[in-house]
């Protein structure tokens, strides 16, 4: 007969439970170190319908001094056609040079989307974050179900109808898989879910909790926590199951792993009986011992890194909630960036982050400070993932 799951503590800080006030969006002004872009309205049958999705794109990208409409004196130019089921987009200076030229078959949106992700890329040398996509878990039905998204929010969708409880989803890099752990056999196992094709299948059904899968940076592996041999301990199974490899081999509780941009180490939750509050440890990700990581906090959760190496977010306790602080890897300390959130996730541009606060989801240009809200109305939110 298999265990019941009985690892209160784990579930202290692998599910949330803060609701925060929906905050109104800032509006922050162009500052003298964005780019000036020009956006001339895109021609074609669906012109005018792709020039709003990549306006909203590319302001929503934060580098750039962006106009809309012919005439500007702005450095870079972005101008094109959409329509017949594809979109032409061309990316000049001011003296007619052409940094990009090309065409994106597809839906008008996704089209633009892709768009506007190269014209970041072009002109700033990060990736965008326009085309990433959104699973997260919402309780509209009465249930913890995964939903999906766009990054703006747009094409939501309901995943999963377990009718149970379904927790901890995580996007594949790539956006094509999704994983996350479901009690619709009565037990906390994890399931993958091909989101081109449908298809569902069930990868880790150990006995005990099997949970935080979150996938390495080439998609290859997941590592995940997992009970089966006592106290949650963290592991790494191939991204379509198989043996389980262990990782750490402590007396406490390990969770919440996420990846290095090399997939060579892992940042991750440690809560012992001598600490009494969940810690940062680091690790590589062949197994070796854990080394704290000092965040200057005493309670440290939900831990992201950023694609770019260079920081980790998570979760501390303020005021009897939890806010999404930023460490510096290199040495600078870290800060809160959100007074009331949870579940901070790295965009792909290492700029932006998305977290849960309350019934909504926002997107945070850590910079400047603007808050976008991109998705609410589905009951409580929780663990967000972003594709990268």
């Amino acid at each position: 007969m298999r265990p019941v799951p009985i690892i209160l503590a784990l579930c202290l800080f692998c599910a949330t439970t803060l609701r925060a006030q929906d905050t109104p969006t800032i509006t922050i002004s162009k500052s003298a170190g964005q780019i000036g872009l020009a956006l001339n309205p895109l021609s074609g049958p669906s012109g005018a319908a792709a020039t709003k999705t990549l306006s909203d794109d590319l302001t929503l990208a934060g580098a750039f001094a962006l106009t809309v409409g012919p005439g500007s004196t702005s450095t870079y130019i972005a101008k094109g056609e959409a329509g017949g089921g594809g979109l032409q987009g061309t990316l000049t200076d001011r003296g007619g040079n052409s940094l990009l030229n090309k065409t994106y078959p597809g839906s008008e949106r996704a089209a633009a989307h892709r768009f506007a992700d190269d014209i970041v890329l072009a002109l700033t040398k990060q990736r965008g974050i326009a085309g990433g996509k959104i699973a997260f878990i919402g309780t509209r039905t009465g249930h913890k179900e995964v939903y999906t998204c766009d990054t703006d929010g747009a094409n939501l969708k309901q995943l999963t109808s377990d009718n149970s409880i379904s927790v901890g989803p995580a996007l594949s890099p790539d956006g094509r898989l999704l994983a996350y752990t479901g009690y619709k056999g009565g037990y906390p196992d994890v399931y993958l879910v091909d989101l081109v094709g449908g298809d569902r299948q069930r990868i880790v059904k150990f006995p005990g909790t099997n949970t935080g899968a979150a996938f390495s940076p080439d998609g290859s592996r997941i590592a995940l926590s997992c009970s089966k041999d006592g106290n949650p301990e963290l592991y790494v199974v191939g991204t379509h199951g198989g043996d389980a490899r262990r990782l750490t081999h402590t007396p406490g509780v390990e969770s919440s792993p996420t990846w290095s941009p090399d997939g060579d180490s892992l940042i991750y939750v440690h809560l012992s009986d001598a600490s009494g509050q969940p810690q940062l440890y680091r690790m590589s990700a062949g197994g070796s011992e854990g080394q704290h990581l000092s965040t200057g906090y005493s309670y440290s959760t939900e831990p992201d890194w950023s694609p770019d190496g260079k920081r980790v977010a998570f979760n501390v306790r303020e005021g009897g909630g939890f806010a999404v602080a930023v460490l510096e890897l290199n040495g600078g300390g870290a800060r809160v960036v959100v007074p009331e959130g949870e579940g901070p996730v790295w965009g792909a541009d290492s700029r932006h982050l998305l977290y849960s606060a309350g019934d909504a989801l926002y997107i945070l240009d850590v910079p400047t400070g603007k808050k976008t809200r991109v998705v609410g109305n589905v009951g409580k939110v929780s663990e967000p993932s972003w594709s990268r």
